[in-house]
């Protein structure tokens, strides 16, 4: 059930020269980075889903909906990351929601974000 985000993001060229490659990836699962990592990146989560249930059978696929957020120290970096990530995974998954995006006041960090529905095969 877990979409291949990670594997879309680190084939990108565009998604792997804005937050790294392989290992390296700063595209974190669960909406946790690791404390002072490199800016920008992003965090995704599962926020809901279901199988694709049938009256006969075990289901085949589940339908996911998750939220990607990113972050970094300016506006212009957490755009490009957004939407090198869209790009990575648009033909894939669709996006369904463009979400706020924002300064922290204390951080002084930029934040966008925005959901993707996924339909993921078994």
């Amino acid at each position: 059930m877990t979409p291949p985000i990670a594997q879309l993001c680190n084939e990108s060229t565009t998604v792997t020269a804005l937050l790294g490659a392989g290992t390296n990836l700063r595209l974190y699962s669960f909406g946790e980075a690791p404390e002072g990592v490199t800016k920008p990146y992003a965090v995704w989560q599962v926020v809901s889903g279901s199988p694709e249930n049938f009256l006969a059978g075990r289901p085949d696929a589940d339908s996911i909906t998750l939220q990607l957020d990113v972050y970094g120290t300016t506006g212009v970096s957490v755009r490009q990351v957004r939407d090198a990530i869209r790009d990575a995974i648009e033909l894939h998954a669709y996006v369904t929601r463009w979400g706020g995006e924002g300064r922290d006041p204390t951080t002084k960090n930029y934040r966008t974000s925005f959901d993707v529905d996924w339909i993921v095969r078994r």
